[in-house]
């Protein structure tokens, strides 16, 4: 995995938004409708293609496919699993609860989408079929990135953790929660294998990881919530036995929805669980105004110096384009907390379409944003690398 070493290098989280038709092919065929096969795997290419290079012309560093073939970050895999079959019955947070009319307009604006709260659940006992379509996007992304190739310095594909999986397909047949998360990363160990092997870097998206405190563990504490995360992390390490932690990065976030966020669990209590995962990258919201603080924890818990940090500089859940003077001293104020500037690759909170449907900025503007990041990943690199990182201080 690449370091910024000579300037802070640039990502993002993952998905794009898909567009139309394509969009909507992809619903349909998540409904079990009808769709020409030739048709969707014809939309999808043209989509890869085209959000290859604009990446490409947006000045980001390392890239990855949009997720473009994808109708939910996560959901897409009970279409490669059997196991799955009903409707889950996801709680609802805190805050939609308390803040009704918020509520009520969030979901009139989302319009018609993926399912969210209502994926499958496992039903029988989860078994990854094969890989014919984890290869295929594998060879769709190989052939189709050649294009932007010398103009890139590395790709990523994405696949989720065991954790969100279990949590999004909730448990109907395992006898514990604890017996379902380690089905899920025995099988969905294939998909990460499969991406190692293509050489590409595998990011594994782990919202579980922190989102979950607001939603299906809503009534625990943070101590217990602290628990299970470890218990989390402790099944995606086993997914990822073998694989070198350098060719890993864990994304992590709060959850991609505009809303009022007043339940987060706080980043100092999940972030000593974090850093027990075997990863060589770990992806952090610092963008949004719930997280723009928390620097702070980074000081109370030192990275580890094996670990690079991919803080969100971008907030993806707001069409307002950032400064880039704005993502420059959020960049910088990261790096002071780190105390190493080569350990430090600039991204975004989250992903511009983890959902098909669920999209908050349109994608003219995501091109706009992901542009900001590179201008503003320069105005931090001029200032960085004239003087040395500052080291990070005690809290």
């Amino acid at each position: 995995m690449h370091t910024s070493t000579d300037r802070i290098l640039t990502t993002h989280a993952g998905s794009i938004p898909r567009g139309e038709p394509l969009g909507q092919m992809l619903i349909d065929e998540e409904a079990g409708k009808p769709v020409e096969n030739s048709a969707l795997e014809s939309n999808v290419g043209l989509r890869v293609s085209h959000v290859l290079e604009k990446q490409v012309e947006a000045g980001i560093d390392i890239i990855n496919d949009g997720e473009q073939g994808r109708v939910g970050f996560q959901t897409y895999v009970t279409q490669r699993m059997s196991g799955f079959g009903g409707v889950s019955k996801r709680p609802y947070g805190k805050e939609f609860i308390e803040y009704p009319q918020f509520t009520k307009r969030m979901m009139e604006r989302l319009g018609k989408i993926s399912k969210v709260f209502d994926a499958p659940e496992a039903i029988a006992d989860i078994k990854y079929r094969d890989t014919a379509l984890i290869n295929a996007e594998i060879e769709r992304l190989a052939r189709l990135s050649a294009a932007v190739k010398p103009h890139a310095t590395e790709f990523f594909m994405n696949a989720p953790s065991p954790g969100i999986i279990a949590t999004t397909m909730l448990n109907a047949h395992y006898a514990s929660h604890e017996a379902y998360l380690d089905a899920v990363a025995r099988e969905i160990r294939t998909e990460y294998l499969a991406v190692i092997k293509a050489g590409f870097v595998l990011q594994i998206d782990a919202p579980d990881l922190a989102m979950e405190r607001v939603l299906l563990f809503q009534d625990m504490s943070d101590m217990e919530y602290a628990k299970l995360v470890e218990q989390h992390v402790a099944a995606l390490n086993r997914a990822l036995e073998g694989i070198p932690a350098d060719r890993v990065r864990l994304h992590v976030c709060w959850g991609n929805w505009e809303g009022p966020h007043v339940h987060d669990v706080a980043m100092e209590v999940i972030l000593p669980a974090l850093y027990q995962a075997n990863v060589g990258a770990l992806g952090l919201e610092f963008a949004n105004p719930r997280r723009q603080h928390e620097s702070a924890a980074l000081r109370k818990y030192k990275l580890p110096d094996k670990l690079i940090l991919i803080p969100g500089v971008i907030d993806p859940k707001s069409n307002i384009v950032e400064h880039p003077e704005v993502v420059a001293q959020r960049i910088e104020t990261v790096v002071a907390a780190v105390g190493d500037r080569e350990r430090v690759i600039a991204g975004v909170d989250c992903g511009f379409g983890t959902f098909v449907g669920w999209e908050w900025v349109t994608e003219d503007v995501v091109w706009a944003k992901l542009a900001t990041l590179r201008a503003g990943a320069e105005i931090a690199s001029k200032r960085l690398w004239s003087r040395k990182a500052e080291p990070a201080s005690s809290s």
